[in-house]
């Protein structure tokens, strides 16, 4: 689960990462309010998307304005901005060229840069330890650093029996050329508390770019990412509230009401698969035989039959799919299930499109022979290569 940049700043503050104040707005007037209340005389105004490349972004339509984040010095222009901003669709290189519309701004104090820099945090999985990365380029996409120079990433894999310690913390801090005094334990400090908002509230990532050194010699966020572990979501109600569904497929959020692991595509065959490995297999034989996957969808080891009713429902919710390939190995889940599901869902959606199956595993012939009596069009494969070659085949033929 991702959040915004506001929230992202609000819940790292509670646990003493310094932030610049700021407030949320969602109307040129509270833009105002908030500006007011912060005093000046400078303001960062930011457009509050999922997506990275905010600043360098353009708004559709007005591809010479200025993009997703201004500084200002004035009231006026407080709600200049905000007027550009609420209510536009923002175009960045992560949003793609749909881009997103804008709904909520961010008010901020101005900071007195000296230094740019990155931090980062995010479970390695080479290692199996959690791992803060440093920069000194800050402000860079931390990919073009590694790609172009990945001597100035710097690492720390972090003992989960001593979690981060001061010396680790320290030894990040002199690598990103912080003096000795203030700024080294400011940094510090900086990094201890990332530390402990990171294991304490289940996030996947926390990423500062980029963390600044002020004029005065602090260290703080001036921007933040968070994305949470959704598995560990139960524990922290607080933050599952501060999803915003409007920046989410409304397929994929229909899809975690119902405990499935699904992510649209843009190709045109739908899957529906009981496994995140076997469905990737299962994408990317379809790629082999000629075909685009329309999804990523894994109904899980133990889905009911009600589950993959829904997740059938999910798959020809979008118009892009032209046919439909189920793939299931029952092991947890029986074969017989799935069939009562499919069957259910076909009728109820009335298909229109190809459909093949392939089962295999517990209680498959009383699968197959439910779907054999169901009445419906229904393509049995013998095999993974097949029942691919099969749906492939089939959608050409329909189109």
């Amino acid at each position: 689960m991702n959040i915004h940049e506001y929230q992202a700043k609000q819940l790292l503050r509670e646990y003493g990462v310094a932030v610049p104040r700021g407030g949320v707005a969602f109307t040129v007037d509270e833009a105002a309010s908030q500006a007011e209340e912060l005093g000046g005389p400078v303001y960062v105004v930011k457009s509050q998307i999922h997506a990275g490349g905010r600043g360098a972004g353009k708004f559709q339509g007005k591809p010479d304005g200025a993009g997703g984040v201004r500084v200002v010095k004035s009231l006026d222009e407080v709600r200049e901005s905000a007027g550009d901003m609420l209510g536009n669709v923002l175009i960045t290189k992560q949003t793609g060229p749909a881009g997103k519309e804008v709904k909520r701004i961010y008010i901020e104090d101005g900071c007195d840069i000296a230094r740019e820099m990155y931090l980062g945090m995010l479970l390695d999985r080479e290692t199996s330890r959690l791992t803060m990365m440093a920069s000194t380029e800050g402000g860079m996409e931390i990919e073009e650093v590694a790609a172009a120079t990945p001597e100035k990433i710097l690492r720390i894999s972090i003992d989960p029996a001593t979690g981060l310690t001061a010396d680790d913390a320290r030894e990040l801090a002199t690598g990103l050329g912080l003096e000795e005094g203030k700024q080294i334990d400011s940094g510090i400090d900086f990094m201890l508390a990332m530390y402990k908002a990171f294991t304490e509230l289940d996030a996947s990532i926390v990423e500062i770019n980029p963390l600044v050194v002020t004029g005065s010699s602090d260290v703080i966020a001036l921007d933040a990412k968070m994305n949470f572990d959704d598995n560990a979501l139960y524990r922290h109600t607080n933050i599952e509230d501060l999803r915003d569904p409007d920046e989410e497929d409304p397929a994929e959020l229909e899809a975690s009401k119902h405990e499935l692991n699904y992510i649209k595509l843009d190709g045109s065959i739908g899957c529906m698969v009981n496994g995140a490995g076997l469905a990737m297999a299962t994408m990317d034989i379809i790629k082999l035989k000629g075909g685009d996957p329309a999804n990523f969808l894994d109904v899980g080891g133990g889905a009911t039959k009600e589950r993959v009713t829904t997740a059938f429902k999910l798959i020809l919710s979008d118009a892009n799919v032209k046919g439909i390939l189920v793939n299931i190995f029952g092991g947890i889940m029986r074969c017989d299930v799935i069939a009562e599901g499919v069957v259910a869902a076909a009728k109820e959606v009335s298909l229109g499109v190809p459909l093949v199956v392939r089962l295999e595993g517990t209680n498959v012939e009383q699968g197959k022979q439910i779907m054999a009596d169901s009445g419906l069009p229904i393509i049995s494969a013998d095999d993974l290569g097949d029942a691919a070659e099969k749906i492939v085949n089939a959608v050409k033929e329909a189109s």
